[in-house]
């Protein structure tokens, strides 16, 4: 007869240098206890596991979704380890708690995992991901790009210069602004680096759209991109950025999840009879939306 496994629960709470920790035993009355902190990189996380017992013990891990990305995750997959990472806006947190620690947070991971009150989030294919931070890095070449503009147009307007012609920053735009005489050497020096600097946004932009067509027949989400591609408006690059950011479009079974997803979906505060309904909630993949 086959023997269940005890079933630990773990709670990480990860950051770049290190990894507070915290167990819930099984059970509604099980103990949810601090382990302590142990180093960021995969081999501490690896004998932390073999010394809690893997592979004779049952290990249900879960940590937030941030900036240390899903490296973590990745490897417990492969270690045959159920891992979640969860949505840090929708854990539950109660209103009158204002202490807030890291092995505090690794106990309360721990808990409401084992209590199931957490949401996991989608954790994207390896290529995905790629393709995705290359279309982020062009995002954020052009918010560069826009940057540099309105430091430029603000440094001219304090200075009594503004252009009068109705399109900006055309050819006939930027051939002015090369073209401007300023009075002192110092504003010269200014008005370059600025030019400098949208040239040097542009030259990015260029170059990562020309990387991001040269790989996409590779994707094997190509012929998705291509088929968005038949919508008015989207050419290749919107489409790219557009189905790198949703993934695989059939894990939302219904479209009020999509609409969840991307934050479109109007806030609420009901109670009672009566419903009123605001402005759309923004929880959600701010770069698609």
């Amino acid at each position: 007869m086959k023997m269940n496994k005890e079933v630990l629960y773990l709670g990480l709470d990860v950051h770049a240098e290190n990894i507070a920790v915290a167990i819930a035993e099984e059970g509604r009355d099980g103990e949810v206890r601090n382990y302590g902190m142990i180093s960021s990189d995969l081999h501490s996380v690896e004998k932390l596991l073999r010394k809690l017992g893997h592979p004779g013990k049952e290990l249900r891990v879960c940590y937030e979704a941030g900036p240390c990305g899903f490296v973590i995750a990745r490897r417990l997959k492969k270690m045959e380890i159920d891992c979640a990472v969860v949505a840090p806006s929708l854990t539950p947190k109660g209103s009158g708690d204002k202490i807030k620690t890291d092995r505090r947070d690794a106990r309360m991971l721990a808990r409401l995992h084992r209590a199931g009150e957490l949401t996991a989030v989608h954790i994207p294919d390896e290529r995905d991901e790629a393709i995705r931070d290359l279309c982020r890095a062009r995002t954020d070449a052009v918010h560069d790009l826009r940057s540099g503009r309105s430091q430029l147009k603000a440094f001219l307007l304090r200075n009594g210069y503004r252009y009068t012609e109705k399109t900006a920053w055309s050819y006939a735009h930027m051939r002015y602004l090369r073209e401007l005489v300023l009075p002192h050497a110092a504003m010269r020096v200014v008005l370059e680096e600025y030019l400098q600097c949208i040239d040097a946004a542009n030259e990015r932009i260029e170059r990562l759209e020309v990387h991001m067509k040269a790989l996409l027949d590779e994707w094997h989400l190509a012929p998705v991109v291509k088929a968005l591609m038949g919508f008015k408006g989207y050419k290749t690059v919107a489409a790219m950025i557009t189905v790198s950011e949703i993934g695989d479009i059939h894990r939302f079974a219904h479209p009020r999840q999509l609409m969840a997803y991307l934050g479109l979906v109007p806030s609420e505060s009901s109670s009672g009879g009566s419903r009123a309904q605001g402005a759309i909630t923004k929880c959600g993949n701010g770069h698609l939306r």
